[in-house]
């Protein structure tokens, strides 16, 4: 059923011109009050986009407290985004970038089965880019813009049936711009050539999201085969990827947005992106630059073989604020994750 109703959406045409994307709302110096005031989608509850506006995946995501994410870009009319290797292409000048974060709940009227809770937007302005959040109201049918963030208590429900209610926080502009800055300037983080490059089901069937960007003219140039370029490893795909290329994709995506060389984790000396391939930068018998209660009492940011006895290992096991790694973006331990890098952090030599 996934993408379904977003697959008759787009057969049947009702997502039509009418609904357009309002570009000069998108533009303008003051943020709009209302998500619906961008003509975004064709049913806001429902998160079925108007035409032109294309939904897409990540192959491996950043973890939001269990949270479900629906992801749409669009650009204006005649423009496209520049292919510049592996990393992020040049998302042009009015380019919208939406992500709307949620959670099951069986009382949703939507068909999707989701409570909506928050959809962010990135826009490529003329001075750069803007992140804006919009909280959903309590029936789903519009978000309403909060700067300042907002705290929210959510319901999730585990895969053995119980129900774990979250501290869902919606962060502030100031604490987007705490993982989305790098050298200084506010970019995107997801949607980068190598994390989009998989198959994704259309309304036309499975393809290549990089094949279907060139065709629907949002990427360009490309190489004649966009599938033959590098991917990220899927952090879930134990039979089509090794142990370490799974680890360094979770950590690629849901830490090196800080620990990069421009980004504000550089002053740690912890690179966690995916082309690095320094152990000691990596963290392995790397020992912090500050000892205090984030450290853990612990010698090394990786102690390779003992994950017990490792920071890295230390910091993303703690919800504790002072400690905690990644510091913002999650209320709860990602168990899944935690334990994909307990694994890989035992397996290194020693």
């Amino acid at each position: 059923m996934k993408h379904l109703l977003l697959t008759l959406v787009l057969c049947l045409g009702w997502a039509t011109s009418a609904n357009a994307v309002d570009r000069t709302v998108a533009l303008a110096a003051k943020p709009a009050k209302l998500l619906s005031d961008y003509g975004l989608f064709a049913d806001l509850t429902e998160q079925l986009p108007v035409e032109g506006v294309v939904p897409y995946d990540l192959i491996t995501p950043l973890f939001t407290d269990y949270a479900e994410k629906r992801r749409f870009i669009s650009l204006p009319d005649g423009v496209t985004a520049t292919y510049q290797g592996a990393g992020l292409p040049d998302y042009p000048v009015g380019t919208i970038l939406v992500k709307t974060f949620a959670f099951p709940d069986a009382a949703a009227t939507a068909s999707h089965g989701l409570n909506l809770i928050e959809t962010r937007l990135l826009i490529h302005q003329a001075d750069g880019w803007v992140a804006l959040p919009y909280v959903w109201n309590d029936d789903d049918t519009d978000a309403v813009l909060k700067r300042a963030g907002k705290r929210l208590t959510v319901e999730w429900t585990r895969d053995d049936g119980t129900v774990l209610p979250i501290r869902y926080a919606v962060p502030n502009v100031n604490q987007c711009k705490g993982c989305h800055v790098t050298s200084g300037e506010l970019i995107p983080i997801g949607p980068n050539v190598r994390n989009l490059n998989h198959e994704f089901e259309y309304a036309t069937g499975s393809e290549n999201q990089l094949t279907y960007w060139a065709a629907a003219g949002l990427l360009s140039p490309l190489p004649a085969d966009p599938a033959s370029l590098p991917r990220i490893a899927n952090w879930l795909d134990e039979d089509h990827a090794s142990l370490n290329e799974r680890a360094r994709a979770y950590l690629e995506m849901n830490c090196a947005h800080c620990h990069s060389d421009g980004g504000p984790g550089k002053t740690s000396g912890l690179f966690l992106t995916w082309e690095e391939d320094d152990p000691s930068r990596l963290g392995v018998f790397k020992r912090p630059v500050a000892a205090g209660r984030g450290s853990g009492g612990f010698e090394f940011d990786i102690a390779p073989g003992k994950p017990d006895e490792s920071i890295l290992y230390f910091r993303m096991a703690s919800t504790d604020p002072g400690i905690m790694m990644p510091e913002t973006g999650r209320s709860l331990v990602h168990e899944e994750g935690l334990a994909l890098i307990r694994e890989w952090i035992s397996r290194m030599e020693e």
